[in-house]
């Protein structure tokens, strides 16, 4: 009995971290600044497990009942903590920070009532050095155990609303075990039965359910047919179709409409490709829709592009699906194409080849992790991968809605010695948007363009590298990878664009 009471503390040390993580992992898709959510998150889940420990000593009578009762208490909360969070984000995002930190603290107080009370059981028959060396043991294994399976298997292919319900009903069957090992001596038996019952029959439904729970939330929060959603260790990958428009939203935000895309490609790539004649070898980095590579191909004299991005779920369905394999026109099965699923700055720590063009194309550094492939740090080694007169081109938020973050860009790359030129243009689905052209030389605007092209030509490209009184230059820190300030800058700027 003993030992199927310290299993069981196995089993729910896995899901108090279980839920802890799911819950900073949905505020970080969810709101951003993945650093920030998982910091208050943990750190308000904590201070709830103290009070939920301190609570637990006016815990005098009944311990087992009670066990029982705050096991089923946190699978139901903590099981549906996903999908409530969910919804009501799709409902309005202005009560959400405020019932994701009332559901954070409700499900820590309870599993902060949990270990207490299986030490106060395990007391009638262990000596008490025994009980809080076992107890802990177990508690901590559970811990690293559900840590590795998190990103790995969890998040990937369960998501994180059936993540949450399975780790729920996990919290059940220890109270259904409990009820079993202590049946004889339990007063109120057969009430604990129905109510374990009645728990785990709403859990089951709703993880046989939680496909479509998961539409139905993300129908509410975006506004076309979803035709394509998964989450993988990285991000949360959603493509949303109306009548002849494709979006793409990662983690929330809008990466692209095919309706106007060719507007933001075409002027990340063509401007200073078109100035490269002899560019033979071409490096980008993020980019997995394809679409900059589409670009870059119109070139015949390209004999080799690399893309290098984090995420294999990303490449592998812009390689496959067709409706995605036509907007990006087969660009990544081409045979001239080399796609490398990998960290952009540890490739480019590992890799000594270096490039004629280089396109950074990430989702702006509206997280840290994101954030330190702005940094000086990275450009630096960036740099080491340029021949004599390549470029690098770097996608760099708005220079309208992120001015400060825009120009922190601009700051960080001149920082390390490169000369940059900083255009913009107008891209409808996101308004005006920057890039950066970075090198060893003075830059020229192309005086033709030798490929086709929708938006860019040779009489309006010198006008994008013009910029109006509410663009213009701004002093900026260097984005620095100790500091990160370009992340607080994105996130200030555009939190009052939102408001």
């Amino acid at each position: 009995m003993n030992y199927a009471l310290l299993f069981s503390v196995f089993v729910i040390a896995s899901c108090g971290l279980a839920y802890e993580l799911i819950a900073g992992a949905l505020a970080s898709y969810l709101l951003g600044d993945s650093v920030t959510q998982f910091s208050t998150v943990i750190g308000s889940y904590l201070f709830a497990m103290g009070i939920g420990s301190w609570l637990s000593r006016y815990i005098d009578a009944r311990l087992v009942e009670r066990f029982i009762q705050v096991e089923l208490l946190v699978g139901v909360l903590g099981g549906f903590s996903a999908a409530l969070l969910f919804f009501l984000f799709t409902w309005s995002s202005a009560p959400f920070r405020l019932l994701l930190y009332l559901t954070v603290f409700g499900v820590g107080v309870l599993v902060g009532l949990e270990i207490p009370l299986v030490m106060r059981i395990l007391k009638r028959d262990l000596v008490f050095k025994e009980v809080v060396s076992q107890v802990l043991t177990f508690d901590y294994l559970g811990a690293l155990l559900v840590s590795i399976l998190f990103p790995v298997l969890l998040v990937p292919h369960l998501g994180l609303i059936r993540s949450a319900l399975l780790f729920g009903l996990l919290n059940v069957a220890v109270a259904l075990w409990a009820w079993w090992l202590f049946r004889e001596q339990l007063p109120g038996a057969t009430r604990l039965r129905s109510q374990a019952g009645i728990s785990l029959l709403a859990l089951l439904a709703a993880f046989a359910a939680a496909g479509e729970l998961t539409s139905l939330a993300e129908t509410q929060l975006y506004a076309d047919e979803i035709v394509h959603a998964e989450s993988t260790p990285y991000q949360r990958i959603v493509v949303t179709r109306w009548k002849d428009d494709l979006r793409l939203h990662l983690n929330n935000n809008l990466q692209f409409s095919s309706r106007d895309e060719y507007r933001y490609h075409e002027a990340l790539v063509h401007p200073g490709l078109a100035t490269l004649p002899k560019a033979r070898r071409v490096l980008v980095l993020g980019g997995g829709d394809g679409l900059a590579v589409r670009e870059i191909l119109k070139y015949p004299q390209i004999e080799s592009v690399t893309l290098v991005d984090l995420d294999s779920a990303m490449t592998s369905l812009f390689a496959s699906a067709p409706p995605l394999r036509k907007l990006n026109q087969d660009a990544l099965r081409s045979p001239k194409v080399t796609v490398i699923n990998a960290d952009a700055l540890q490739w480019l720590e590992d890799n000594d080849d270096t490039f004629d063009f280089v396109v950074v194309d990430f989702p702006d550094p509206s997280n840290f992790s994101l954030g330190k492939l702005y940094s000086a740090a990275f450009y630096r080694l960036l740099d080491k991968h340029l021949n004599g007169d390549a470029l690098a081109v770097i996608q760099s938020t708005s220079p309208l809605y992120a001015r400060q973050s825009f120009w922190c860009i601009v700051t960080t790359l001149e920082s390390v010695g490169l000369i940059t030129a900083p255009y913009h243009a107008l891209v409808p689905s996101f308004g005006e948007w920057g890039f950066v052209l970075a090198g060893r030389r003075t830059y020229r605007p192309p005086r033709a363009y030798p490929v086709d092209t929708r938006f860019l030509n040779a009489e309006t490209t010198p006008g994008l590298f013009v910029f109006p009184a509410d663009m213009a230059r701004l002093e900026a820190e260097v984005n620095q990878l100790n500091n990160q300030v370009l992340v607080r800058y994105f996130e200030r700027e555009w939190r009052q664009v939102i408001r």
